[in-house]
């Protein structure tokens, strides 16, 4: 466990007040995200007028709640990395490992937190949102990116005299980021000395970029958090080609205050509520009472609710961690499914429900491509539809070939089902009305999603008490900040990228050297299957879809449908030996070897893969509903 944990032991300490504000002021940053968009409809309906600036002030407090859950995210570790570390062996090279990626991600955001000061008293036009300043909620950056170095270095882990060690880390970010700093005392009008000295430091920023670069990659592969490398690379190659470094805090202040990202830390909450409570037994239970009486009944009720759970959560681990046990319980217990069939069907199901609304993956995809967020719900749909559809075709045929028997149909046990869990039934019903009929914008439908959710789980059901809404907060930070934290960064690596026009050559290399536009589809689905072994679904988006758009475009391949590809691909990186996310998650869960997992996987593996092949072949699958909206 991390030292920065809070324990019974620091309970009184002020560092464990300091933690505890900082958890109040995010959940009041999150609930004003909520409260604002609900405010903003009823003031829209009851007085036909709107609330003062309630969209700088979203956009201000999205600002606020990013930076607040990274340095949470930091404080317990939890920031998203690729993490391959965790398949090395002894714990004397992990341990080697943490200790170098901690002094570096010090460094870094070392620099990164310098950068955000002349920005703010540069670069920020001064604005007032309500009654206060932009430059008041700005000042959330070098506080928040100086807490983070100063955590970092704390996570090295160093003692003694090798404390020396994360204080020389923070001391050279420090003296890398002098061109910032004098930027800030200076302005524009720096002193003949002082230039000379800025002049230096891009040439150096020149000359050592490639091995630097080089040593960044070997940091992200050694488990360093993914926004660290992202930034850093942001400003070694911005530098190096003589750009301003606090150019990239101002990236970041842009990313982190764009309306069109505020859903996202709030369906994550939602889903989070949803697994924290027992809606998920209810929910099972009700459709067990459905379906049962059908050949493979309970297979429908099982890959149907883990497609609710997904698509609300966006993370498919969180489906397997929250469902698992119990239908691993009534398949495997109740029915007598084979044990293999059991766990590879729920190991499988366990990231199904990314393409139906309000998939976070989805709208992730919408905001790093500027692409049609409403298309990217539709163009899902069907996709969706057939996946689920294949799963439950196999269970149906696998359960007769096993003669797993049926149960009779109680219509009284139906209803008693159906009432318990009618509020989180009504949930989607909810927002799809809401949002497909023009009636509501995504953030608001993803604020009422947040008080809906918390009304039925906390007032009316008490699965959860007011004292466990913390819990549920803090297991969703680890989504909230890690996600925000590696979008504000990408939008500063993406500018240096889009300006060497990389990508742009990149595609005239693959038209080149690729003709068939299906040649190329079937090479993109090869990489990403890589893809999604390597990384967690959000960090490949923001990381790898912005260079695969401009070769979609080369090849003529629909948006809607590259993004749609780009998912279904991922999910299936999910289950691919030897390093696929949901392999390991379901070994932890279902106490199994991963050898024997992937084993049990291997069936529903092919039909994740034929499906993969008939959306990308069959565009049209993805973009026929877009063409009535």
């Amino acid at each position: 466990m991390p030292e920065d944990r809070i324990s019974g032991k620091d309970a009184g300490t002020v560092t464990a007040w300091l933690y505890r504000l900082e958890d109040i002021l995010c959940l009041a940053c999150i609930s004003i995200l909520t409260l604002l968009p609900v405010s903003e409809v009823a003031a829209r309906i009851f007085f036909r007028t709107g609330v003062p600036a309630s969209s700088g002030l979203m956009a201000q407090q999205l600002l606020l709640a990013g930076l607040l859950a990274g340095m949470i995210a930091t404080r317990n570790g939890d920031h998203l990395s690729i993490a391959l570390v965790q398949h090395f062996s002894g714990d004397r090279l992990k341990e080697g490992l943490q200790k170098v990626t901690s002094l570096i991600s010090a460094l870094v955001v070392t620099v990164i937190a310098w950068t955000s000061l002349p920005f703010i008293k540069i670069g920020l036009e001064g604005r007032i949102i309500g009654f206060i300043p932009d430059r008041v909620f700005a000042l959330i950056l070098p506080v928040g990116y100086g807490v983070m170095a100063i955590r970092f270095a704390r996570r090295s882990g160093y003692t003694g005299w090798h404390v020396l060690f994360p204080i020389l880390a923070i001391v050279l970010g420090t003296l890398a980021s002098f061109p910032v700093i004098a930027k800030f005392i200076w302005g524009f009008d720096l002193p003949d000395l002082v230039f000379d000295i800025c002049d230096r430091f891009f040439l150096l920023a020149y000359f050592s970029k490639v091995p630097l670069t080089v040593l960044l990659l070997f940091a992200a592969l050694g488990g360093a958090p993914l926004f660290v490398i992202m930034g850093a690379l942001a400003l070694l190659l911005l530098h190096a080609a003589g750009g301003e470094m606090d150019s990239v805090a101002a990236d970041i202040y842009s990313s982190l205050t764009s309306t069109n990202i505020i859903a996202i830390p709030l369906f994550t909450m939602v889903g989070f509520f949803l697994s924290e409570s027992r809606a998920g037994e209810r929910l099972v239970n009700t459709f067990r009472s459905l379906f049962s009486w059908l050949p493979g009944g309970i297979i429908i009720a099982a890959v149907v609710i883990c497609a609710f759970f997904t698509s609300f959560t966006g993370a498919s681990g969180v489906t397997i961690l929250a469902l698992g046990g119990i239908l691993y319980t009534i398949l495997s217990g109740h029915m007598r499914y084979p044990e293999k069939f059991s766990i590879g069907l729920l190991t499988s199901v366990g990231s199904i429900g990314l393409l139906f609304p309000p998939s976070l993956p989805l709208i992730l995809v919408g905001a790093a491509t500027q692409t049609n967020i409403f298309h990217l719900f539709l163009g899902g749909i069907i996709p969706g539809l057939i996946l689920v559809g294949a799963m439950i075709i196999f269970g149906i045929v696998a359960s007769v070939r096993v003669k797993i028997p049926v149960e009779p149909f109680n219509g009284r046990k139906a209803l008693a089902g159906l009432r318990e869990s009618a509020f989180e039934i009504l949930l989607p019903v909810f927002l799809i009305a809401g949002y497909f009929t023009g009636l509501l914008s995504l953030v608001e439908i993803g604020a009422a999603a947040v008080l809906y959710i918390f009304v039925v789980e906390v007032l009316i059901h008490r699965d959860i008490t007011l004292a466990g809404v913390r819990q549920v907060f803090s297991k969703a930070i680890p989504i909230i900040g890690g996600v925000l934290s590696i979008l504000a960064m990408s939008k500063a690596l993406s500018y240096y990228i889009v300006d060497t026009q990389a990508p742009s050559n990149l595609a005239k290399w693959m038209q080149s050297a690729v003709s068939s536009k299906f040649v190329f589809l079937l090479l993109l689905n090869l990489s990403l299957l890589v893809v999604g072994c390597l990384m967690d679904i959000f960090s490949a988006i923001l990381i790898v879809l912005p260079l695969i758009v401009p070769l979609g475009q080369a090849y003529g391949v629909d948006p809607v449908h590259l993004g749609i590809i780009f998912i279904t691909n991922l999910e299936v990186g999910f289950l691919t030996p030897p390093v696929g996310l949901n392999l390991f998650l379901a070994s932890y869960r279902f106490k199994k070897p991963f050898v024997q997992i992937c084993r049990y996987v291997f069936p529903f593996l092919l039909i994740h893969l034929a499906v993969v092949l008939l959306m990308t072949y069959v565009p049209w699958l993805s973009t026929y509903l877009t063409m009535f909206f």
